[in-house]
């Protein structure tokens, strides 16, 4: 009966601490992560706001996700922005000067490659 009891206790001690590994491993990745934007705001010369003005004047819609980033060397604010046709328009706008840098047009698949890649798991397919 003892032997039962030290073997429940030692598995559920394994669990809970296997539980609290799990759930530190995201934490400490989206703190890192946070702490790399506040690096990148403080190098920015421009808001947030300002370049979404930009991004929108060069693709009018409506912005799905804007991230600040570093890209080819150029810390820029990157825009998704659904137009009325329901495309995609990513525009880049240095975050430095202000200016557009960038404007790509996505099409179905690479919208749907671009979501799979950034949520790690698999997209259905119509």
């Amino acid at each position: 009966m003892k032997r039962y009891l030290l073997l429940a206790a030692i598995t559920v001690t394994v669990i809970t601490a296997g539980a609290s590994f799990t759930t530190a491993a995201p934490r400490a990745r989206q703190d890192r992560e946070a702490q790399e934007q506040e690096k990148l705001a403080r190098e920015a010369k421009i808001t947030k706001e300002q370049a979404q003005a930009a991004a929108l004047k060069r693709a009018p819609g409506n912005v799905e996700s804007a991230e600040l980033e570093r890209e080819h060397g150029r810390l820029v604010y990157s825009f998704d922005i659904r137009n009325s046709k329901h495309t995609i328009t990513e525009v880049q706008v240095s975050a430095v000067t202000g200016k557009v840098v960038r404007v790509e047009h996505e099409n179905a698949k690479q919208e749907a490659d671009e979501k799979r890649k950034e949520g790690g798991g698999k997209t259905r397919r119509p």
